[in-house]
């Protein structure tokens, strides 16, 4: 018998403060109600103003770091690497622990002063935050910073559904289990499972049926990720994706998507109850 209670996913968009677009964007859907989280690019000159965008919203939705090593801004800032110098270099041992450390603190330094509270949860721009070399020293410094086993829930970028690909294979490959298991370890709250990767090409149509397979596939507790802005800004790779995305975001059809999988957004897992 199936059961009519409906199923928590947290429809996360990344990547707010990236671009004035981009976080018009996630300021609006959310309060439609159609996300439940945010991730901030803290390393953009535009967070320290974009974070009042968000003032309204405080205590509706989960708001955390989008832990950056790959974009230009991480560049920029001095430690950035391409993503795939970033995956051989995963691969290979070559992170070193007290540079991460320092990348992570200054992350989570840069969110809090502008915010003025923690972040509910991390994850990572191109999922950095599971490879080897970085998941270890960040959740030291959640450890560090918060407490054992409290502070930020962590996003586990585990793709699961129908019709994966290889993209979705490696970037669980990339330390999904490890950082699964780490998380067990140090009683610290992760999330389920990844859904809402895809190449970011094809139509409006495409895309619905995507969030159809992906609500449907989708674990309680997983991460449905996504990447709206309210324009299509010239030199941004991916700005007529994320133009679509809002499109259907704040449309009937992700009624439709939700309803059908009997789906809600939902903010992330919640602490556990403290011991008395």
């Amino acid at each position: 018998m199936e059961s009519n209670i409906p199923k928590p996913v947290v429809v996360c968009a990344d990547d707010f403060a990236c671009s004035e677009g981009v976080s018009l964007a996630i300021v609006e859907l959310a309060g439609q109600g159609r996300l439940s989280a945010t991730s901030v690019m803290v390393l953009s000159p535009r967070w320290v103003r974009d974070a009042a965008l968000l003032q309204g919203l405080r205590g509706r939705i989960d708001v955390g770091v989008h832990l950056d090593w790959t974009s230009p801004l991480a560049v920029a800032a001095g430690h950035g690497l391409s993503l795939g110098q970033a995956m051989w270099r995963a691969l290979a041992g070559g992170f070193d622990a007290g540079e991460v450390t320092g990348v992570i603190e200054r992350q989570l330094d840069a969110f809090e002063a502008h915010w003025q509270a923690s972040p509910d949860h991390i994850d990572g721009h191109q999922h950095v935050q599971q490879f080897a070399g970085i998941r270890g020293p960040l959740l030291d410094v959640l450890d560090r910073r918060y407490g054992a086993g409290a502070g930020p829930y962590v996003r586990v970028s585990q793709p699961v559904g129908a019709g994966l690909g290889l993209k979705g294979r490696v970037v669980g490959a990339m330390g999904a289990h490890a950082l699964r298991s780490a998380l067990a370890q140090r009683q610290r709250r992760g999330t389920t499972a990844l859904v809402g990767l895809y190449s970011f090409g094809g139509t409006g149509a495409d895309y619905a049926a995507r969030v159809d397979g992906w609500l449907r596939d989708a674990p309680a507790g997983s991460v449905l990720m996504c990447h709206p802005a309210d324009r299509a800004d010239a030199d941004d790779a991916i700005g007529a994706a994320r133009r679509r995305e809002f499109d259907f975001w704040r449309s009937d059809g992700a009624s439709g998507c939700l309803r059908r999988a009997n789906a809600v957004p939902a903010r992330g897992p919640a602490p556990a109850p403290a011991v008395r």
